[in-house]
This record gives structure tokens, sequence and C-alpha cells, in this order.
């Protein structure tokens, strides 16, 4: 008899709950300004100094996971890289696997699987004059590849949205390889 009533007084008060709950409304919220925030138009006024919705960084800010790169897309920028800039990744660190891997996506097509100018585009004459890597007239190096990666040369475009600061670096690596089997 007590279970009985323990029993059926957990049940009245369960019913009591739920009978309470609505599903077309909403729960109370904690803190109903975070749910339900005021929204603005890009370009329409707003609440700033300026009256617009849409605002410039900060002075100096740097967007997350880029690293500025100060060189010019110029030749002179090209010809400071050539003597200047170097790889910051070890030799220990430098993973020729990834770096074969990212050529293969994004180089190989036109440069070739070997660094001899002949991937399939040239092959099937979609692009001309693509240069070997160990031709003497280009004299490579690491500043030089990770300039025109980062900017492009002549034809070839940039591919600094593609590629991360490191995977540049593993690329650079790699042609480097390619270079050196070249020239052997």
């Amino acid at each position: 008899m007590k279970n009985l009533k323990h029993i059926s007084l957990v049940a009245v008060l369960l019913l009591s709950v739920t009978s309470c709950f609505d599903k077309s409304e909403p729960n109370y919220q904690f803190m109903p300004n975070m749910y339900e925030s005021e929204g603005y138009e890009t370009y329409g006024e707003a609440a700033f100094p300026d009256g617009m919705a849409a605002q410039l960084p900060a002075e100096g800010s740097v967007a997350r996971g880029h690293v500025p790169f100060d060189i010019d897309n110029s030749n002179e920028g090209y010809e400071l890289a050539k003597a200047t800039l170097m790889s910051p990744i070890d030799s220990m660190h430098v993973d020729l696997n990834r770096g074969k891997e990212l050529y293969d996506i994004y180089c190989g097509i036109c440069h070739g699987n070997k660094g001899d100018g002949q991937g399939n585009l040239v092959k099937r004459e979609k692009i001309l004059g693509i240069p070997s890597f160990d031709d003497i007239g280009r004299a490579i190096n690491q500043g030089s590849i990770y300039h025109t990666i980062y900017y492009g040369k002549n034809a070839m475009g940039s591919y600094a949205n593609q590629l991360k600061e490191e995977e540049r670096w593993q690329v650079v690596s790699y042609v480097l390889k390619l270079k050196g089997d070249l020239e052997k």
C-alpha cells in the first residue's frame, strides 16, 4: 500500500509537470539577447560610429592562420627572394612523401612527375614552354621556388590560396629533390 502511494504521487507529479509543457512555445531562455540578436544588413545603417554594419578589420591585425609574406610580387622581389629566402623547415622535418603528394596534385600536371616539363597538359599541347627544373638558365633555389609558388610566374598562377605555408615549403623541398635527380 505504501508503494502504491509513492507510485501514485510520482505519476501525479510527472503528469502535472508535462501538462504545462507546450511544444508550440519555446522554453525559457537564459540569455535571450544571445539567441534573438538584432540583425543588421551588411551595408545598412547600424549602431557603429560610422553608421555602417560592415567594418574594416583592426589596423595591424592578421587573419587567423595567415602569415604575411613581405616580399613584393615583382622582378626585384623575385631576385630578393632568390638571394635571401630560406626554408624555415629543419632538414629533419622535411617530408618528401608529403611534398610529392602535393607536387603531384598541383604541379605535376604541367611540370611532369619528374620535373622535366613534360606533364600531361604539355604532352597534349594544351600549354607550351614548361622548362625543366635542371635548365641551366633557370638556376632555381629555395627562395625563387617559394616566390613562384606564392605569386606565380608568367603563365603559372599563384598557389598561395591552395597551399599553406608549411605545405609550400614541403613542395619546395620536393622540387629541389627533383632538380637534383635530373642533374645526375
